[in-house]
């Protein structure tokens, strides 16, 4: 290979053969584009970067002349570089640049696995991974080749993640370790690599530290970036708690004519984890019984008879299989029956078989004695059906399979089946429906897949009606699925359908336990938790714990989590549908209302130590109708808002649907503050619109007012400002016919607010003050204190900074007085800001740095990253823009998270205005020129003009006439504000002239 770029610069066989650094830049640039023309203007940036000299062309052409000279040195052609007349190019084949064959490699790697053949796709994996020597043309500080080149470092990540996903479904594990090991502690942040070597120590038995890296890997993300790890880390972190990750061992092949056993069908599609995990443990000498257990459809049959199929070569003696019957419409075999069956399998003949259950099970026992065989007992009913059955001895294998978990079966080693991923899902569509009509409509494909609930069995008879029906497009199926009243009746083929699978397994749980199975499908939400269940069921909490133990063991309800559960779609398609009778109407009401108490109940008791003290007068309700319940859950704090809004947004739409107007619309108010601070602003909107509708069908005016005065809040964060003044304004109205002095004093605050955000401080000034006027007749210190901080703000925004200083601080007193310690954060934090502003910049720092702790305790999002951006600034004005850029990247994270439009666009300023300052003009015209386009659309002015300031003055020494052009613009922009920005464009402006 004459040249080497994945590590240090090679060229000819030699390492570091070019010496000159500026050569080395031109010849690295040249290389990562090998065989496309680079401009001159790139070579010069990359060279001289932001100051080339009036002599860059013709060092340039110097350093060419220097380059070919070194390679005829070399023995290579010199004309390999190419001058053209926009700039030069290096001509090089196939393989003489080790990027290029790295690429076609992986490639090649990601062919063969596309294709099944694992072994192939890691030996080309491999064989791209070993080109590298280390980090790419390492050693060159110039910034565009830094920049191209962490590009590759990137493509050598990606692959060497692939590479190992190959290797550990071939079962590599223990080799992996110390590479992945090496790899996670050089890229800590990188949640594919960590999660590989959580498989991999799983894999060995080193459950203990795979966990050990899972939270390592939490704190680390919590501290650097401030989020969570993402969802697929955190469900194989569910996986290593469950022990179901022991992947070590190859993949056999090797299969044997059946005997007793079933036709293995020739669609299996998926589960190759677990067929891979039971054939290693079984072919090492693992548990001689396995439990294969699963949901109704799951798969459990198909999967146990491929697993018995591969090991057939193990058990030459025998191999027999019989369906027990534990859930289907026939009655369960007894053991007596059951044993009859097998010993005729084994060629008994039926005089010889004891009438005796005892005398039986002696022939069964002394019939295998000896023999290597292997038994499948499908579809059992409980432990003491199959306990009986089970051969004597090591040299035989019993594979069980039930819906039922069978925790009594001794040495029985438990595997539960869960759904289909996505790509199996598909990959089984296609095979029942055609391959190619899934290819031609991957998107309906994967629909289909999703409202199968990715079950097999529901895929299996979607497929069937695709192929019984050639005219139909999969759409036309997802139409149907869609549209469907009842979608488990669009799931039957011929005799089969999801709903009597699942009928089989309800009939075989306890009329308690059906009861609250069917109750459990009016809950709205994804997850949850026993309390929930047992305010549904109305039953003592202990109680209602065993009966979903019950049902978790029959399968008909899953239990992700220790204490948290939930239901498949379709089986709450089920639930729901059994609770259509007729006669069920009076208890299916009268659970929903239940519900609806509980949620409120716990939702208004965790409202009431968030919420402002003045706000809390529209939480008066009458008492819950379980108050153990709620205070259990009301415990769990904000923490308990987090798992379940999706939950509350559904159940407010619920209530509304089913009559609750006055909890609806109460549900919608005791969740604000959580959606509000938790940047949940759409679940805001969406709730607060249904209540309002329910506010006005019972013609409760105050409730009205109330919903259209909090509903404004979410347009408001979002930069919706005419909405929410629309609707503040209706607010006033009422509250002013109503005579409701302190709604209507903190409303006109509000508008105020939002006048002021959106640039029109008139009418900001004009509400602020009605706002004030109405004080006198308030004797509520908190309300005073929540104008003050409006107030205090709009000042700072406004520039009167000694005025806003008095209110900050009489704002801060009344906050130190009431102890609250939200009101506290916002008080020190805008004294914080204004004393920036007036350069007290010791006192300044002190003051965020406390503001900066008391908001995040308190859970403010947006404040904590308003906060964290103010400290990014004082960090830029004292010249550490490598600081500012840190603090206003982790305060766009967390303002992401809170949903503020604004707060976005201002953390993206500052952020790029940082990054100018250290010497990135591209990265920061790129990011001013996204905040011009994002704040234009949400009319946000201020914000559109510091935008503009800042792309003139990325651009004002290359290209002066559209720096001014901008600043123009921003000119006028922060004039029609009358804002004190406009000064320093004006000086900018007169520089530029």
């Amino acid at each position: 290979m004459r040249f080497g770029i994945l590590g240090t610069l090679r060229v000819g066989g030699g390492e570091a053969t070019v010496t000159a650094g500026r050569d080395r830049i031109v010849l690295a640039m040249l290389l990562l584009r090998a065989g496309r023309i680079v401009p001159v203007d790139e070579l010069v940036d990359a060279v001289w970067e932001d100051r080339p000299p009036a002599t860059a062309r013709a060092q340039l052409q110097t350093c060419v002349s220097r380059l070919r000279q070194r390679l005829a040195a070399l023995g290579l052609p010199p004309e390999l570089i190419v001058t053209d007349p926009g700039g030069y190019l290096i001509r090089t084949a196939a393989g003489e640049v080790d990027a290029e064959t790295f690429g076609r490699e992986v490639d090649a790697g990601r062919a063969a696995l596309a294709g099944g053949q694992l072994v192939d796709a890691r030996r080309h994996f491999r064989a791209a991974l070993t080109l590298w020597r280390g980090p790419a043309l390492g050693g060159i500080a110039s910034r565009s080749v830094r920049r191209r080149a962490q590009a590759l470092d990137e493509q050598r990540l990606t692959a060497l993640e692939e590479c190992v996903d190959v290797e550990l479904r071939l079962g590599h594990a223990a080799d992996l370790l110390d590479e992945l090991t090496e790899a996670v502690e050089r890229h800590p942040l990188r949640e594919r690599l960590r999660g590989h070597l959580m498989l991999a120590l799983s894999a060995v038995g080193r459950q203990a530290d795979a966990l050990a890296v899972y939270r390592e890997g939490r704190r680390l993300y919590a501290e650097e970036l401030g989020i969570e790890p993402g969802a697929a880390l955190q469900e194989l972190h569910q996986r290593v708690l469950a022990g179901d990750l022991a992947m070590a061992g190859s993949q056999r092949t090797t299969t044997v004519a059946v005997r007793g056993l079933p036709r293995a069908i020739s669609d299996f599609t998926g589960r190759q984890d677990t067929l891979t995990r039971l054939l290693n443990e079984i072919e090492e000498g693992g548990a001689r019984i396995h439990l294969i257990d699963g949901m109704a459809g799951s798969g459990k049959t198909t999967l146990a008879v491929h697993l018995a199929d591969r090991l057939g070569h193990r058990y030459p003696d025998a191999q027999l299989f019989i369906d027990l019957h534990g859930y289907s419409e026939r009655t369960p075999l007894t053991p007596a029956a059951a044993t009859a069956t097998l010993l005729r399998q084994l060629g008994v003949p039926a005089e010889r078989i004891p009438v005796d259950l005892d005398d039986r099970l002696a022939l069964w026992r002394t019939e295998l004695s000896g023999r290597r065989a292997l038994v499948l007992l499908d579809n059992a009913a409980g432990a003491d059906q199959v306990m009986p059955l089970l051969p004597p001895g090591g040299a035989c294998l019993t594979l069980i399979t039930s819906r039922r978990r069978l925790v009594g079966v001794d040495e029985g080693r438990p595997c539960s089946l869960p759904v289909l991923d996505l790509d199996e899902a598909i990959e089984l569509l296609g095979r029942v429906a055609g391959a190619d009509r899934v290819v031609s409509e991957p998107e309906a494909a994967a629909e289909v897949a999703r409202r199968c609930g990715f079950l097999p069995l529901a895929i299996r008879l979607a497929g069937a009606r695709l192929a019984h029906r050639p005219g139909w497009r999969i759409a036309d199926l997802v139409d149907r699925l869609a549209g469907a009243r009842d979608p488990l009746a669009e799931l039957v083929a011929g005799n089969r359908s999801v709903g009597d699978a699942f009928a089989l397994s309800y009939a075989q749980v306890s009329p308690a336990a059906q009861r609250l199975f069917r109750l459990l499908g009016l809950h709205p939400g994804v997850r949850f938790d026993s309390r929930v269940a047992a305010a549904l069921v109305d039953l003592p909490l202990e109680a209602t714990q065993d009966l979903l133990d019950e049902l978790v063991d029959a399968h008909l309800v899953e239990e992700p989590g220790a204490g948290r559960f939930r239901l498949h779609d379709l089986v709450r398609e089920y639930a729901r549908r059994l609770l259509t009778a007729p006669d069920r109407a009076a208890d299916r009401h009268a659970a929903l209302e239940r519900l609806l108490d509980h949620h409120l109940h716990v939702a208004a008791a965790i409202a009431r130590d968030i919420e402002l003290p003045f706000n809390r007068a529209t939480f008066r309700l009458p008492g819950p109708n379980r108050p153990d319940l709620v205070a259990a859950s009301a415990s769990q704090g904000r923490a308990w808002f987090e798992e379940n809004h999706a939950a509350l947004t559904a159940l407010v739409g619920l209530a509304e649907a089913e009559g609750f107007l006055t909890g609806c619309w109460q549900l919608a108010r005791v969740c604000w503050r959580a959606n509000y601070d938790g940047g949940h602003l759409d679940e805001l909107i969406e709730t607060h619109t249904v209540a309002l509708r329910a506010a006005e069908k019972l013609g409760d005016d105050e409730a009205v007012a109330n919903t259209l005065n909090y509903l404004a809040s979410g347009h408001h964060r979002l930069a919706q400002y005419s909405e929410a003044i629309r609707l503040m304004e209706m607010a006033v109205d009422i509250y002013r016919r109503l005579g409701r002095t302190l709604k209507l004093h903190m409303t006109l605050a509000n508008l105020g607010s939002c006048y002021t955000a959106q640039g029109d401080y008139r009418n900001g000034k004009e509400h602020f003050e009605a706002a004030g006027a109405l004080v006198p007749k308030l004797d509520v210190p908190d309300v005073l204190a929540n104008w003050l901080n409006n107030l205090s703000f709009a000042l700072l925004i406004w520039g009167r900074h000694d005025e806003a200083l008095r209110t900050s601080r009489t704002h801060l007193l009344l906050a130190r007085q009431n102890g609250d310690e939200r009101q506290l954060g916002h008080a020190l934090g805008h004294v914080g800001m204004i004393r920036r502003r007036m350069g007290h910049t010791g006192p300044a720092r002190r003051l965020l740095n406390v503001a900066l702790r008391l908001k995040r305790k308190t859970g403010n999002l947006f404040g904590y990253g308003e906060v964290l951006n103010e400290i990014g600034l004082m960090e830029r004005e004292a010249g550490r823009p490598d600081k500012a850029a840190a603090c206003h990247r982790e305060a766009l994270l967390v303002i992401i998270e809170s949903g503020d439009r604004v707060g976005m666009c201002t953390s993206r300023n500052l952020l790029a205005r940082a990054i100018l300052e250290q010497g990135d003009a591209p990265s920061a015209l790129d990011l001013f020129r996204r905040v011009l386009h994002d704040a234009t659309k949400i009319n946000n002015r201020y914000e559109q003009a510091q935008a503009l300031d800042g792309i003139a003055r990325c651009l004002r020494t290359t290209e002066p006439a559209a720096a001014r052009a901008h600043w123009v613009r921003a000119l006028a922009l922060f004039r029609q504000l009358d804002l004190p920005e406009r000064y320093e464009v004006q000086r900018l402006l007169a520089e530029l002239s």
